[in-house]
């Protein structure tokens, strides 16, 4: 067995102190792979060592920022935001949510089984990345953070692909690698049996128990924004053509507005007041609702929209031409009205706010108290805000605005739903030409992406602001340390080292001890990695205890997709990190107590499953 060295032990140490300190949080993750990079780039130039591909260079520790498992992650993240920028799964969140009766784990159950199954048969990654979407669109229909749901879609996805041979990579490895050196034949259902039994203890804690340990966790612009249910008072011009036209008031109300409140319908110099008692909806009526921003975003972006950006007020939807923000370019921020600003006592056409500055005031919130009148005769107030829409630039222009103060956090561009058609088809042809195997999902991931942004559904800023730095320098530093492990012979030793620690000891007892420890390997290198370095040594367990092969080889095959208590244990992990905006600490809460049901449950089974 080889000694323990000083690279060897720097190695381990590197690790250590990286993966403590991820735990902890008090640097960022970014910084904190970074300095692990360079804390091996620094050994590796005191200690020259050599890897199977040669000698460990600043390049090869280096090269897993280029890894491809990297692009793939990436360019998903930017095709999951063209999904959400053009709101193309909104109505089947809406069809979901509206048949589990507004009982979120009515919604989430069903979906997280049909994940479990398609997992057993097609790749984890294309099924991971076509139901985040809609597991995200479910949870922001019903008000609940994506983190209650995005962590178990990644665990359901691994207990699916444990089940069958072709589930994952990590199977087809190790079954490839025993049939080339012993006499073991796995075939497509050899261990569904026992795996089944693992998944289902598994999916019980999944989807009963771990929403409740994970928090809601939300972007600081997320937590501003939901923090109040404050309303804008806003008002709809209903000209020739408009979808409102012809509406008719029921019991009061109207319920083409149903997230509105209708104020007033006023109709020449006759304003109706609520409740409303049989008024039909016709050209030249305005209605005056106070709404949240996200019930005027909705009714901005809509297909037939509801309001005009126009700063006139008087454009229909059927010949709208709005002159300073296009559809699907348009951004919405919020702005307050500054203290002894000029805009102060005037209405908003007396202001020539929309000739100063291109934007166009969309609603007017004041704390004090809610106008009932139209938004054009309402003279403001200093500490009014304003919700303001306009270009990118033009809103960006109001930072040295000394009138209107600019909430920078509040600026967000309204959805480009005209081309949610174009950005679900490009969606379901990268997930079905990935699962049918025609291409490889890198290749399918980076051509989805080209098209999400050729096609407008992105714009390069929007498919910039999708890349999380996070899962870029966690992949590549733990490539980087995976590649240290591997030259300094810290992988071999610790191999080694569990088969002298176990001799003489019953089969029931190795079993259980190598579930456990390719279970903790298997969080920090890759899962294929661990694997391919334990295959020979459980077949080489199995001969010397004189006991069948499959019972090791299989271990092996749960233990290596057991990666649950890291985001860098498994590719899928990393692919809802950034959407639900958890930390590491997240996963080893989380999955550290579903790894230990699985080793547990493994360990009771197994014995009795395979006569041991």
């Amino acid at each position: 067995m080889q000694a323990l060295d000083i690279p060897m032990a720097m190695t381990f140490l590197i690790i250590a102190a990286t993966v403590v300190l991820y735990a902890t949080e008090r640097y960022s993750i970014e910084l904190i792979a970074l300095g692990s990079v360079v804390a091996f780039m620094v050994l590796f130039a005191v200690f020259p060592a050599s890897g199977p591909d040669g000698p460990i260079t600043a390049g090869s520790l280096l090269s897993g920022f280029s890894n491809p498992a990297v692009v793939t992650v990436i360019c998903l993240l930017i095709i999951g935001q063209g999904l959400f920028q053009t709101d193309a799964l909104e109505k089947p969140a809406q069809a979901l949510v509206k048949w589990s009766r507004g009982r979120s784990q009515m919604a989430t159950i069903p979906v997280l089984l049909v994940v479990a199954a398609l997992s057993a048969f097609l790749n984890n990654t294309p099924v991971v990345v076509m139901f985040l979407p809609i597991l995200s669109a479910v949870a922001a229909t019903m008000g609940t953070s994506p983190s209650r749901v995005l962590m178990p879609l990644s665990f359901m996805t691994i207990l699916g692909g444990m089940t069958t041979v072709i589930g994952s990579s990590t199977n087809l490895l190790v079954a490839n690698y025993a049939a080339q050196t012993s006499d073991l034949r796995l075939t497509f259902f050899s261990f569904t049996p026992i795996a089944l039994i693992l998944a289902t203890a598994g999916s019980i804690y999944v989807l009963f128990i771990m929403p409740r340990l994970l928090k809601a966790r939300r972007t600081m612009a997320e937590e501003i924004q939901n923090s109040s249910g404050k309303q804008f008072i806003a008002q709809i011009n209903i000209g020739y053509g408009h979808p409102l036209v012809g509406v008719e008031s029921i019991s009061g109300m109207f319920p083409a507005l149903k997230d509105m409140t209708v104020r007033l319908v006023q109709r020449g110099e006759q304003p109706l007041l609520p409740p409303f008692e049989n008024v039909i909806l016709s050209p030249g009526d305005t209605v005056i609702v106070a709404a949240t921003r996200n019930a005027l975003a909705n009714a901005l972006s809509r297909r037939q929209p509801l309001l005009e950006a126009d700063p006139s007020g008087q454009t229909s939807a059927a010949d709208a031409a709005p002159s300073s923000a296009q559809p699907g370019t348009m951004t919405l921020a919020e702005v307050v009205v500054a203290p002894a600003s000029r805009m102060t006592g005037r209405t908003l056409v007396q202001t020539g706010f929309h000739a100063d500055t291109g934007c166009v005031v969309m609603g007017i919130q004041r704390r004090s108290r809610m106008p009932r009148m139209a938004m054009n005769d309402i003279r403001l107030e200093a500490g009014d805000v304003l919700l303001i829409a306009g270009t990118s630039a033009q809103v960006s222009s109001l930072r040295g605005n000394r009138d209107v103060l600019l909430l920078d956090w509040s600026t967000a561009e309204v959805p480009r739903r005209r081309y949610a058609p174009r950005a679900l088809a490009i969606f379901l042809a990268v997930v079905a030409v990935a699962a049918v195997g025609i291409a490889p999902i890198a290749v399918t991931a980076v051509a989805g992406t080209f098209a999400m942004i050729a096609s407008g559904c992105l714009n390069i800023r929007q498919a910039l602001r999708a890349i999380d730095s996070r899962i870029l320098m966690l992949v590549g530093s733990s490539l980087a340390g995976a590649a240290a492990l591997e030259a300094t012979g810290g992988a071999a030793y610790i191999a080694n080292g569990l088969v002298e620690i176990l001799r003489g000891s019953s089969p029931t007892v190795i079993l259980s001890s190598l579930f456990m420890i390719v279970m903790i390997l298997t969080n920090f290198l890759s899962n294929n990695a661990a694997a391919v370095l334990f295959t020979p040594i459980a077949i080489k367990m199995a001969n010397q205890l004189g006991q069948s092969p499959e019972a090791f080889v299989v271990c092996l095959i749960f233990a290596a997709n057991a990666s649950f208590a890291t985001p860098i244990g498994y590719q899928t992990n990393l692919i809802v990190m950034g959407p639900g905006h958890y930390r590491f600490s997240d996963f080893l809460r989380a999955g550290t107590p579903l790894s230990l049901i699985l080793w547990l449950t493994f360990s009771l089974v197994a014995p009795w499953y395979y006569g041991l």
